[in-house]
């Protein structure tokens, strides 16, 4: 297991913002971040009724009243978008464009990309200024335009293909009003979580990362990572994924 990165390209003390922490990445970057110790503070936010800090990626409001309450304390130094969907008893991944369906892309759109940018809406601008601070939503590898040679799965391809173009839309403007800042899109890998279940049967055992070990790469490679790097897409072991 890697160990925990040092997060010292942060400054100390951070205060954390993690969207969808109820699933299992979100959960694990919560914990991660919840005994380090160069962090003070971890906002768990969560869709559940049971979470302190609730949230719906379909209620504007009740993300502008999750970034206000968690910005009321002071500037945040990073917030992580751990959201997203790719089946429901409704949806599923596509294998052909005559399988293509109006509700299943708006659903699609509605979680993977619309959710991240009105949560980009409103913390971007809480974002520390005085030193390095990060906005990271969770991307896919499939969601690169020019890494599709497989067709397929077209929703959520074209969702998260929206997503990487907010991500470097905002990381253009953040950079005009926060230029220490940093706006990035990441690849998980492929994480033994309910969104892949279905369709791990031909992966590779030692590519199926548990949610600990990804959560874990993706805060090493925010660590890494510099203001240059703002608008792009990184996976898991930094390697740069072209949109």
């Amino acid at each position: 297991m890697t160990d925990i990165p040092a997060l010292e390209s942060f400054a100390p003390g951070l205060r954390t913002l993690v969207f969808g922490a109820g699933g299992g990445i979100g959960a694990a970057f919560a914990a991660e971040l919840g005994t380090h110790p160069r962090v003070a503070r971890v906002y768990a936010a969560a869709r559940s009724a049971e979470a302190p800090w609730r949230f719906d990626l379909r209620d504007e409001a009740s993300i502008a009243a999750v970034a206000a309450a968690a910005a009321a304390d002071g500037p945040l130094d990073l917030v992580i978008v751990a959201t997203g969907v790719l089946h429901t008893g409704t949806l599923r991944p596509e294998k052909s464009w005559r399988s293509l369906d109006a509700a299943a892309l708006a659903e699609a759109f509605a979680i993977n990309a619309t959710g991240p940018a009105l949560i980009a809406k409103h913390t971007l601008g809480h974002l520390r200024r005085d030193a390095k601070s990060a906005f990271a939503c969770l991307s896919a590898r499939v969601g690169s335009i020019e890494d599709n040679r497989l067709g397929g799965w077209h929703a959520y391809r074209a969702s998260k293909a929206a997503l990487n173009m907010l991500v470097r839309t905002c990381a253009v403007e953040l950079r005009q009003r926060n230029p220490g800042a940093l706006c990035v899109a990441l690849h998980p890998g492929t994480v033994d979580t309910p969104l892949s279940q279905p369709f791990q049967g031909g992966v590779d055992p030692a590519k199926l990362f548990t949610p600990t070990r990804s959560a874990r790469a993706m805060l090493g490679v925010l660590d890494r990572l510099n203001p240059a790097d703002s608008g792009r897409l990184f996976a898991w072991d930094g390697q740069a994924i072209p949109f």
